[in-house]
Formats: C-alpha cells, sequence, structure tokens
C-alpha cells in the first residue's frame, strides 16, 4: 500500500496545484504523509454526508473537487460545520486531497468528462491555458456532435445522462433550432460567455446561469443556453479520477480500492413546475 505522501504525489501530477486559480484552495486539508491509503473515495463536495460516507466505507483518503476552506478561517472548533468535518476525518485518520480548478484546466479534466457523459466529441479547449503549448488544457471544452439534434432532444440527452437532480435541464432559446458544436463547462459558467460567442457554437451547457448575464447573451446572438445543476456537471469528473487512480495503482502494484460516491449533494432538493409553465 502506497504512503499517503505517495497517493498526493500521483494525484498532484494529474491535476498540478500551480495549475489552479490565483483565488483557489487546492491540495491537501487534513492527513498525515506518512499513513497508508488501502481506500480511496472520490465525490464533489466534503459536506459532512461525503465525511460519513468515508468513515462508513473505511476510507483513508478523501478527495473532493470542491474545497472545504476556501476562503480561509480561524477556527475548526466542531461547533461549525466544516470544523466538525475536520474533527471526523481526524479522529478517523481519512485524509482530505482537494482537486478544484487544477481539475477543470487538466486534460483530462471535469469538461472532458461532462463532454463524455453526453457522448460529445472533443475539439479543443474553451479557453486554453497559456502555459501549455499543445492546447490541449483550459477551461472548458469545445465539442462536436455526431449528428445534429435539437436543442429540445440535446437538452432531454443532457436530463437523461447526468445524475438526476431536482432542477433538471433549464433551457433559453430555440426549442427547434439545430445544434452541431456545443460548449460544455462544469460548474459555473456565466463568466465565460465572450468566449462561447468567439467560439462559434451552437450552445453552451453548464451551471448556475443568472438571470442578467443569460438575458444580455440571448439579445448578443442566437446561441441555446442550458443550465445544469451545479453538482450534476461536476460529478462525472469523480468517475473520470477514480479511473485515472485506478490505472496509477495497477501500474504501481498498490492495489488500492478506489470508489466513486453517489450520494446526490446538490442542494436544491425538490421542484414544483409552475402552472402552465413551457415545458
Amino acid at each position: 500500500m502506497p504512503r499517503l505522501s505517495e497517493a498526493i504525489a500521483a494525484l498532484d501530477a494529474l491535476w498540478p496545484p500551480g495549475s489552479a486559480e490565483a483565488w483557489d484552495a487546492v491540495g491537501t486539508v487534513c492527513g498525515d504523509p506518512d499513513q497508508e491509503v488501502s481506500r480511496v473515495l472520490f465525490a464533489v463536495d466534503p459536506v459532512q454526508e461525503i465525511v460519513d460516507e468515508a468513515v462508513k466505507l473505511g476510507a483513508d483518503l478523501l478527495v473532493t473537487h470542491h474545497p472545504l476552506y476556501l476562503r480561509g478561517t480561524t477556527t475548526v472548533a466542531a461547533s461549525t460545520f466544516k470544523g466538525r468535518a475536520v474533527h471526523t476525518l481526524i479522529k478517523n485518520d481519512i485524509a482530505l486531497h482537494v482537486a478544484h480548478t487544477n481539475a477543470d484546466r487538466a486534460d483530462p479534466g471535469v469538461s472532458d468528462a461532462l463532454a463524455g457523459a453526453l457522448d460529445l466529441r472533443v475539439v479543443r479547449p474553451l479557453v486554453p491555458d497559456p502555459a501549455d503549448p499543445e492546447g490541449r488544457r483550459g477551461l472548458g471544452r469545445v465539442c462536436e456532435l455526431d449528428h445534429p439534434v435539437t436543442v429540445r432532444e440535446f437538452a432531454a440527452r443532457a436530463a437523461e445522462r447526468l445524475p438526476a437532480t431536482a432542477q433538471g435541464i433549464r433551457v433559453a432559446g430555440d426549442p427547434d433550432a439545430l445544434v452541431r458544436t456545443v460548449a460544455v463547462s462544469g460548474g459555473s459558467g456565466d463568466s465565460l460567455f465572450e468566449d462561447v460567442r468567439a467560439a462559434g457554437v451552437d450552445a453552451f451547457l453548464t451551471s448556475d446561469l443568472r438571470h442578467h448575464p443569460v438575458s444580455e447573451a440571448r439579445a448578443h446572438s442566437p446561441l441555446a443556453l442550458l443550465d445544469a445543476a451545479h453538482w450534476a456537471t461536476e460529478w462525472p469528473w469523480c468517475e473520470l479520477a477514480a479511473a485515472q487512480l485506478d490505472e496509477i495503482s495497477d501500474r504501481h502494484g498498490w492495489d488500492l480500492r478506489v470508489h466513486v460516491s453517489k450520494t446526490v449533494t446538490d442542494p436544491w432538493n425538490s421542484h414544483s413546475p409552475s402552472p402552465g409553465a413551457p415545458n
């Protein structure tokens, strides 16, 4: 079995911490570098429900996409919900490691996993990483479909293939317009509208789309916008990341047992459609 420091070195090679955004908080949150790791759990959110799942599973390492402490803190008291998570992890000898925007920029990364879940062919990054001379890393992905479908059909595909959430898929645009090319970005994506328009795609699938940016984007072009739940657009990365670690484990003879949490941690848990609302 590898030590935690060896496992983290392998994860950092997949998602270099230096490629994360300056505001981000990635890397190891807690854990003894010398402890042995035999079981790993991947999840999107480091919330108590996931921490408890890691305890029940007997995991030695929990890898999440979202940071536990993004803006820093002055306390890890168990009276706070984040402090309670830290206490639970440490008491049970479970390390926590975070790969956030460094996993977004990676090749393959979060948006590659999202494209794969939707059966899209990745053409290039939406926002290329200038530090990558091969032009493969960066934020978001520009993709192609095998054959054109309508916006309505593409939305139905996303609703069927992404994990089920209360939100489902919201659509802004002509439901009968044809879609041949798509930009995707796991997580919040309305800061990328300018890049999406420059890419010349027919549709953009992301999450956390806000009223005013969407209204302005619709005024600029006939681009169709598809808004999925934030958690749902990033969960496919967990399966990709687990497969990557499995391959590393096999190559090194580590015999790691790698798991992906299927617990839905999207905060929205119900939905009541307005009577007479468009479908």
